[in-house]
């Protein structure tokens, strides 16, 4: 295990880092199962079913940075509209 640096000379960021780094490193198998658990679906989420399930609407749809805008304008104008 690194030795740590006085706490004077750490950041705040590296305090952070090591409470994990040493929270995790202590933790039982139970948990460091359950963390990996939690990652993988995380990485499901955010990743697997962003490139699957939901595509770049505006890019594909439209040529020019100023046809996006004004779709995205027009689309918040209706519904905006629509709860009056």
């Amino acid at each position: 295990m690194p030795r740590m640096k006085n706490n004077e000379e750490q950041s705040w960021i590296q305090k952070a880092a090591y409470l994990y780094i040493d929270g995790f490193r202590n933790m039982g198998r139970l948990g460091k199962t359950l963390w990996i658990i939690i990652l993988i679906k995380l990485f499901i989420f955010f990743v697997v079913l962003k490139l699957f399930f939901f595509p770049n609407y505006l890019n594909t749809h439209f040529k020019t940075e100023q046809e996006r805008s004004d779709h995205v304008t027009n689309e918040l104008i209706e519904i905006v509209n629509k709860n009056k």
